[in-house]
């Protein structure tokens, strides 16, 4: 077995440690969040609209998101860095598909999904990996297939030592331009079809990326 980067160690063992307190910490944001939502609805949508299919919620976390989608009608599943948000997700979500999995290195076939979610996972991808993240997605991604990213606005990256409930961790988060995704994003053979910008006034604006598979 490969021996895991320290980058993906560290962010696996963060998460396992603040597994409860962030499924807390983020219960009910879909409700209060009325753009996040919509941004699922949109995603959702266009997902039924190519066809339907299976669809990889990537850094899944608690679930949440998982199984708002298939609330929606989709065929989602959840893939996490963190075996203790996993086992949660399984205990919350009874009956939805969740598995430890690294976006880096996908355990799925090529061409056997009709779109990926990574919503603020990428935050933790250092920038000379997120090329491999996304050369992954396109090689899951069926072409013409979606891609939805949320991340945080930003220049700086920063080193979370403390997180939710104030349990230790060891994570780099890192803020990124909205036009420096899309680049990579394009590299990666994705054609961007929009991008949101939320919260702009505020300290660290929030912003989404939707985004197909080209041929």
């Amino acid at each position: 077995m490969p021996i895991m980067d320290e980058w993906l160690a560290d962010t696996a063992a963060s998460y396992d440690t603040v597994a409860g307190s962030y499924a807390e910490f983020v219960r009910g944001a879909l409700e209060r969040e009325q753009y996040l939502s919509a941004a699922l609805t949109v995603f959702a949508g266009a997902v039924r609209a190519a066809g339907g299919g299976p669809v990889a919620d990537v850094g899944c976390g608690p679930g949440q998101v998982t199984a708002h989608l298939r609330g929606l009608g989709v065929d989602a599943f959840g893939v996490d860095l963190s075996p203790g948000m996993v086992e949660l997700a399984r205990r919350e979500h009874p009956g939805v598909r969740f598995e430890v999995g690294s976006m880096t290195a996908l355990e799925l076939p090529a061409g056997s999904v009709a779109g990926v979610l990574a919503w603020w996972s990428l935050i933790h991808v250092p920038d000379d990996e997120v090329p491999v993240a996304l050369g992954e997605f396109r090689r899951v991604v069926r072409p013409g297939g979606l891609v939805q990213l949320g991340f945080h606005v930003g220049d700086v990256s920063r080193l979370k030592t403390e997180g939710y409930g104030g349990h230790p961790m060891r994570v780099h988060v890192h803020r990124r331009r909205p036009e420096k995704v899309a680049g990579w994003l394009r590299e990666a053979g994705f054609a961007v079809d929009a991008q949101w910008l939320m919260q702009p006034d505020t300290e660290v604006p929030q912003a989404i990326l939707f985004a197909r598979r080209e041929p």
